[in-house]
């Protein structure tokens, strides 16, 4: 904390993660920890959050113009890395299971390359296609899965940076020689900082982010009781679901 990376404090009480109340009508907070916009709509704001998780995991990548990004997995934190990896002015890259969500990704985001995982282990060879064997220079892992976590880093370039910004309780492993001679750079990507989320709310507010195509479903307080069941299913094609507590 006291060298700014409050992120990262080892006394983080994140509201509604590390201490429960996230959903009370009312709660206190010190001002300085809020963000205020008199512009953007309650669902514009919602997404702000989202956002700077992807924010954040493009930040730590240090992406620049022109390369290479590929990002695993097509969920909420994925989309929201996407975004700020085109703002970077890099090529997205997007990898995923299915391909309703891919779908989402070329036709509503604007990506041209995508792959899907097939369970047939072609995706490097079809990342080696796109890139002229070149790889990612940037790798952005968001799926939470322990699998797809241990493999991301085959799809990383010499001299690339893998992020990881899925969480997993499981173990993550890896052999060694391939790092070593990419020379690699491996990150952990924890939540925001500050500075991220007054920014997305800047470049929602000048028409940069377009957070309208995000929301895919709404219900009340008492109607998600029936819809959250549904949401939960692929098919669905929730993208993210906005509940109306009042």
């Amino acid at each position: 904390c006291l060298r700014g990376h409050t992120n990262a404090c080892e006394f983080n009480k994140t509201l509604g993660v590390h201490a429960d109340g996230g959903l009370r009508p009312y709660f206190v907070l010190p001002a300085r920890k809020l963000f205020p916009s008199s512009k953007l709509t309650y669902e514009q704001l919602a997404l702000v959050e989202t956002l700077a998780i992807g924010c954040h995991a493009v930040n730590r990548a240090k992406t620049q113009p022109g390369e290479n990004a590929l990002i695993i997995g097509a969920g909420p934190i994925g989309l929201s890395t996407l975004e700020f990896v085109k703002i970077a002015g890099a090529r997205p890259i997007v990898m995923d299971t299915n391909e309703q969500r891919l779908a989402f990704v070329r036709n509503t985001m604007g990506v041209k390359d995508t792959i899907l995982v097939k369970g047939e282990g072609k995706e490097l060879d079809t990342l080696k296609e796109m890139t002229n064997g070149n790889l990612a220079h940037v790798v952005v892992d968001a799926t939470g899965s322990n699998v797809s976590m241990s493999q991301a880093y085959n799809f990383v370039a010499y001299a690339g940076r893998l992020v990881w910004v899925g969480i997993t309780l499981n173990e993550i492993s890896f052999t060694q020689t391939l790092m070593h001679r990419h020379e690699m750079t491996f990150l952990a990507s924890r939540n925001a900082l500050p500075g991220d989320f007054v920014r997305i709310i800047q470049l929602i507010e000048d028409g940069k982010i377009d957070t309208k195509p995000w929301i895919t479903h709404h219900s009340t307080l008492d109607g998600m009781i029936d819809a959250f069941g549904a949401w939960l299913k692929p098919e669905t094609g929730v993208i993210k679901a906005m509940v109306q507590v009042s």
